[in-house]
């Protein structure tokens, strides 16, 4: 009994002790570094998986049932405050429709994460609320009215459309 109780000070104390038998969980706190840089490639992993999902018009509950997890893991995925494992990237990667490639794109050792500009937001908002139109009328009419403000936009030649049926 008092075995037991070696093994398990150690984890309650959430310590680095050298005793094998303390268990895997002791490994993220004895490697820091390691971590740091794996936070950052998550944290960008994390936040394609979201740029995708909002691409999409997914609510974050839709993807966790649909790739078999709570919502507040979703959420933890996307935060990159939880690694995702080759198993589940892979996963995400298929309900995402994305190779697992897409989601480190832009990640580079020196420079971490890129930041979306609000251009790019509002573009990925606009995706969403456009996928949440559930009337083919009204996106058919909402793309016909984008379309228009196009072609009047500044230094684009008048009259000129891009859909001709």
């Amino acid at each position: 009994m008092a075995d037991q109780a070696d093994i398990a000070r150690p984890r309650a104390g959430g310590g680095t002790g050298g005793d094998e038998s303390a268990g895997a969980g002791d490994e993220d706190l004895s490697e820091p570094r390691a971590s740091t840089r794996a936070s950052t490639a998550d944290r960008h992993v994390g936040s394609r998986i979201r740029e995708r999902r909002v691409m999409l018009g997914l609510s974050q509950q839709q993807l966790a049932q649909m790739i078999g997890v709570t919502y507040q893991q979703a959420h933890k995925y996307e935060r990159g405050l939880n690694r995702i494992s080759a198993g589940r990237l892979y996963e995400i990667a298929q309900v995402l429709n994305v190779p697992i490639s897409w989601f480190f794109e832009g990640l580079t050792p020196d420079s971490g994460p890129i930041e979306l500009s609000p251009r790019q937001r509002m573009c990925l908002e606009l995706a969403r609320n456009f996928a949440a139109i559930d009337n083919e009328k009204h996106q058919e009419a909402l793309s016909q009215m984008a379309r228009a403000l196009a072609a009047q936009a500044p230094g684009r030649p008048a009259g000129r459309e891009t859909d001709t049926d």
